[in-house]
């Protein structure tokens, strides 16, 4: 039997989450150090979150946030620009045997973590909780 078999369906491999990360590591330096001469990109702080590797590690898509969320699709715009040259610079600094192909999108990780957090905070919630503690200290389990 394969190791496939014995993994989660769908979870990422060590492999791809170490190469993930590698790729992460480089194109987070790579706009820090200001190496691309792009006026959109000069007048913003692009963090890169996160990247998610392919299982053949031939796609890496890149989750990147402006700091403030402002211009998002513009940011995007000027990072799809240089694409190519992104892929070279992150191919020199990850021995990979294939350059993976790479695409960016913008995180919305950070927005849904508010808009969670805002719902556990409303009113309603806590009444439901609340609730919750009172039949358990009346005795009923549920």
């Amino acid at each position: 039997m394969s190791r496939a078999h014995h993994s989660q369906a769908g979870a990422p491999s060590q492999r791809m989450l170490r190469v993930g990360e590698l790729v992460r590591h480089a194109a987070a330096r790579l706009l820090t150090r200001g190496e691309i001469s792009d006026p959109v990109l000069e007048q913003h702080v692009v963090t890169v979150s996160r990247v998610k590797m392919s299982p053949d590690l031939k796609l890496a898509t890149i989750y990147v946030v402006p700091l403030g969320g402002k211009d998002e699709p513009e940011v995007l715009a000027a990072l799809d620009r240089h694409k190519r040259f992104l892929r070279g610079e992150i191919v020199q600094e990850v021995n990979l045997k294939f350059a993976p192909e790479i695409r960016f999108r913008i995180d919305d990780t950070f927005d849904n973590v508010s808009r969670i957090d805002a719902l556990l905070s409303s009113d309603r919630v806590k009444r439901d909780l609340a609730d919750g503690d009172d039949a358990k200290e009346g005795g009923v389990e549920e």
